[in-house]
């Protein structure tokens, strides 16, 4: 089981040495998946520790002044972290102290000292340290000095295209699932633990299952056909789901995840459930009352089982 570290200060984690990957990780895409299956092939042909390092929160969300959506919570993020085969993650707190460390220092307390890296593995574009004042010459000229070699891994090219988070967040933002599941090798799925509601959606007809995102901020809002897992259960189970603020009523400050499972009765408070977005139906919307509200979620219950494979005449039952 991977081993998790938040701090720069402290013993060496791999005193037999590691090969390191260093990147923020978002989404752990395909090109991700690459460069963590080599660093754990390289570890094991060097008989070292396989180790990650990442920062949270990103990189990109500390520095921008508006939210900065994201692919994956910490909690999957780090989950994938342990089913590439990582053996340690460093997760560094991203904050004012990290980013006024400069790169040479991130070279000796954490990769050196922390890591005892033998090598450094990082895409062809990372920078770090202060101002960005690190890239991959440094690492080549402190890992001659300090008894590891930097190497990059070369881009995973889609369809012609670079593979990236980027490109990923662009594609879940325009409704594009099915453009967005070969880049991340994967659906898009969105986990979260199912908290008590104001239970209006049950006087519609429609009880739902919701998910607070709170910081998280996602890069899909609107109307969904989805499918959903609970507990550990792949995500099989057709439902219908919501992702927004209510403008119609009970507005909320922070997007909401409300899943409306098809067909199903019983207890689903404070279980996991993980949810997956297989089509886009529409945006949100306002409406003139509860009465439009109503008629309109029958109509999205209708168009979700038709995209799901269903029955939508199963939806005026």
């Amino acid at each position: 089981m991977m081993r998790l570290s938040r701090d720069i200060a402290g013993p060496c984690l791999a005193p037999g040495g590691s090969v390191v990957a260093v990147g923020a990780f978002d989404g752990l895409h395909r090109g991700h998946q690459a460069l963590l299956a080599e660093v754990h092939e390289r570890a094991q042909a060097l008989g070292c520790t396989p180790v990650v390092v990442s920062f949270e929160p990103l990189p990109r969300a500390f520095f921008s002044k508006e939210p900065v959506p994201r692919l994956s919570s910490v909690r999957e993020k780090l989950r994938g972290f342990d089913a590439a085969g990582m053996e340690q993650a460093l997760l560094l707190r991203f904050n004012a102290t990290l980013t006024a460390m400069s790169a040479e220092d991130f070279v000796r307390h954490v990769l050196v000292e922390r890591l005892a890296a033998r090598e450094v593995w990082v895409g062809s574009d990372f920078r770090f340290g202060h101002k960005r004042g690190g890239d991959v010459a440094l690492l080549e000229v402190m890992g001659a000095d300090h008894g590891f070699t930097a190497r990059t891994m070369p881009s995973v090219l889609l369809d012609g295209a670079r593979v990236s988070a980027s490109r990923v967040r662009m594609l879940l933002a325009a409704g594009e699932f099915a453009g967005a599941t070969p880049l991340l090798g994967r659906p898009f799925v969105i986990e979260g633990k199912v908290e008590y509601g104001n239970q209006l959606g049950r006087t519609l007809g429609f009880p739902t299952a919701n998910i607070h995102l709170r910081e998280r901020v996602s890069p899909v809002h609107g109307i969904f056909a989805v499918r959903v897992g609970l507990g550990e259960s792949e995500c099989s189970w057709p439902g219908v789901a919501s992702l927004g603020i209510r403008p119609t009523v009970n507005e909320v400050a922070e997007p909401l995840l409300e899943v409306h499972l098809f067909d199903f009765e019983g207890d689903l408070y404070s279980q996991r459930m993980a949810v997956e977005f297989v089509a886009k139906l529409r945006d949100e919307m306002k409406f003139d009352g509860l009465d439009a509200l109503t008629e309109q979620m029958h109509r999205d219950a209708r168009m979700a089982r038709e995209v799901l494979g269903m029955n939508p005449r199963l939806a005026e039952a």
